[in-house]
């Protein structure tokens, strides 16, 4: 897929609020221009194909297509499928993970905000372990479960709606949807 980028819509469908039917999603990001417009599950996964140019601006013409047209209020991430894939590759997690729904990839939206993870980092979490990715990604590994996780509970007070998660199986899907190797 020729000029591939992912766009990571946060907290979308996780409730009974922010509900976003993902025809009218596809229908929306195709609306701004965008071509080869696909999604993937229900939380806000959607890859398209976009010219260098309007690929720039594309996470926040997103975001106010979404409140404006949808009523609905998310921030929304934008990686390029090259952006995607060296994440994917660098993961220094991989080896230690045997449970793709229980490894999880952030992606910040500011990559300074990589600062505002200097003590989590440092911190030890037990069983769970977090890394820092080269661009925009922190890793997070939680064998015990997401839901119950001090860890995610601390990146996600550190870095609010800055960061939106996905695990790792839907990040290669994402991965694979793009064409990116």
């Amino acid at each position: 897929m020729k000029n591939a980028h992912v766009a990571l819509v946060r907290g979308i469908n996780v409730g009974p609020n922010k509900r976003v039917n993902m025809a009218d999603l596809r229908a929306l990001v195709e609306e701004l221009g965008y071509s080869d417009v696909r999604t993937l599950l229900n939380s806000g996964n959607v890859v398209f194909s976009s010219s260098p140019a309007k690929s720039k601006d594309a996470a926040s013409r997103i975001e106010k297509a979404l409140e404006q047209k949808v009523g609905v209020s998310a921030r929304v991430v934008v990686m390029s499928a090259d952006e995607l894939a060296a994440a994917v590759e660098e993961n220094p997690l991989a080896t230690i993970a045997d449970n793709a729904s229980r490894l999880l990839l952030g992606v910040m939206a500011d990559p300074t905000d990589k600062k505002k993870l200097s003590d989590i980092t440092r911190q030890d979490w037990g069983q769970e372990r977090i890394a820092l990715g080269a661009s925009r990604a922190v890793y997070m590994w939680m064998p015990k479960g997401v839901i119950e996780s001090k860890l995610n509970a601390a990146v996600s007070k550190a870095l609010g709606e800055g960061v939106t998660t996905r695990n790792w199986a839907t990040i290669l899907k994402l991965r694979d949807m793009t064409g990116a190797p």
